[in-house]
């Protein structure tokens, strides 16, 4: 047991450390920051989807913007898809399965909003359908995905692949650059 523990937290150090030795996930984690301060600048918000695990990783996105992260500060506008459930089931009852986050995009999404599209293999459907419909609206897309060449790596406006194949080292790695996201966003938004 001692050394299954010990192999996950060496697994999940070395997707970080690969993480922290690419100058392009970097300067992709800095640009995404600017652009999501810039549309906050401009009054927009921010909305997040995600399946499973990544839905509980886009309702942690939104809560730490709308709420706080580190400073005290104003609310920042941000949405989770993930968390009407009479939505989610109508409009997949109703409609498609496909179609639960590309129809509130539709609803709550302007032109210069933002759309976080959160998914570890880069093909779920209804992610897929967020984004393109995001797209047609003038939204500003990103997309955080794994390492495998995915549907999503080609839609998006902003990528970052976590440079792991394993769902829980990918959605672990996910949250750590969504935190540090939220903490650029105060600092150049409400530090001085």
């Amino acid at each position: 047991m001692k050394n299954f523990i010990k192999d996950y937290v060496k697994k999940s150090a070395e997707t970080k450390k690969l993480i922290l030795e690419s100058s392009s996930i970097i300067s992709e984690i800095e640009t995404i920051a600017s652009v999501i301060i810039e549309a906050y600048k401009n009054g927009k918000k921010v909305l997040t989807a995600g399946n499973g695990g990544s839905a509980g990783d886009a309702q942690h996105l939104a809560a730490e913007l709308v709420s706080k992260f580190l400073l005290e500060r104003p609310a920042l506008s941000a949405i989770a898809l993930t968390t009407n459930t009479s939505i989610l089931t109508s409009v997949g009852n109703d409609y498609d399965h496909e179609l639960v986050f590309a129809r509130q995009i539709s609803a709550h999404a302007r032109k210069g909003d933002i759309f976080f599209a959160i998914s570890t293999s880069g093909e779920s459907k209804n992610i897929l359908r967020a984004v393109e419909e995001a797209k047609k609206l003038g939204v500003i897309t990103i997309g955080l995905t794994g390492a495998k060449p995915a549907a999503i790596d080609k839609i998006c406006d902003y990528l970052i692949k976590v440079p792991s194949s394993e769902t829980p080292i990918i959605q672990e790695s996910h949250l750590m650059i969504e935190h540090i996201i939220c903490a650029i966003i105060e600092k150049q938004l409400y530090n001085n």
